[in-house]
């Protein structure tokens, strides 16, 4: 993940064609036995073409052929790989310890660094429009598609190819994780109120999603800036906004 990686690819590549294919596959260091899988992966909402609904409208997609189904299996499958990983290298650490660490190396902000460190970017499939419009950088975006990519080398070969993936991709952030983390949101309020500044403000932007597998998008807004967290439960997302609103604010902490 240094610079000067190789896998970084220069400019975007369509990952419906061969070359594309190759790119992400070397990203990933797998060959797909089912390629549809990392087609998927790929994918994202804005690419899935709208179903014609007669008389020049269309009903807008649902999804379906995009990376949102990987991305959901790709996040449990990440949880458990870091988990084991974390186990290993503490074995003296216990859950209180190894929590924060956990939630650290899985936020949306380490994903979407570890997406661009790689070139991720460059070889997802988005529609014209919002490719103009930048979303290949959002972090939302990039954080989705690494848990789909991680879903789709665990649906296609098993833990093996996933685990390798996530070793590699994470070592960098696993080094240089010395002490346990602080929980964001207490870092935010710390650094606040160590300045004489007024407490964060959490506010819930939407709730998307069935009942059984919600997606919250959590804003929040302190010292004339705002973060946002997006994750299957409103405790992950503000943690995860707490630590884009840390960045911004040039904190060092992005658990």
């Amino acid at each position: 993940m240094a610079a000067g990686n190789p896998l970084v690819a220069p400019v975007h590549v369509d990952p419906l064609t061969e070359p594309g294919a190759g790119q992400a596959q070397a990203i990933l260091g797998h060959v797909f036995t089912r390629p549809g899988l990392l087609r998927e992966a790929l994918t994202h909402r804005s690419a899935v073409i709208a179903k014609p609904a007669g008389r020049g409208r269309s009903v807008p997609s649902t999804g379906a052929g995009s990376n949102e189904r990987l991305e959901f299996i790709g996040d449990r499958v990440l949880g458990l790989l870091i988990a084991e990983w974390l186990a290993e290298r503490y074995p003296n650490e216990q859950e209180g310890a190894l929590g924060p660490r956990l939630a650290q190396l899985v936020s949306q902000p380490a994903l979407a660094a570890i997406a661009e460190q790689l070139g991720l970017p460059a070889v997802l499939a988005v529609a014209p429009g919002e490719s103009r419009a930048g979303v290949r950088k959002l972090a939302t975006v990039l954080a989705d598609a690494t848990e789909a990519l991680i879903g789709a080398l665990y649906l296609d070969g098993g833990l093996p190819p996933a685990r390798a993936f996530v070793r590699r991709a994470w070592a960098e952030a696993m080094q240089t994780q010395s002490a346990p983390p602080k929980d964001s949101k207490t870092a935010l309020q710390e650094w606040l109120l160590g300045r004489g500044m007024a407490l964060p403000v959490y506010e819930m932007v939407s709730r998307e999603g069935p009942p059984h597998d919600p997606v919250f998008l959590i804003a929040v807004a302190a010292a004339g800036q705002r973060g946002e967290g997006r994750a299957g439960s409103k405790r992950i997302a503000e943690r995860d906004a707490a630590a884009d609103l840390l960045r911004k604010l040039g904190v060092g902490h992005s658990s």
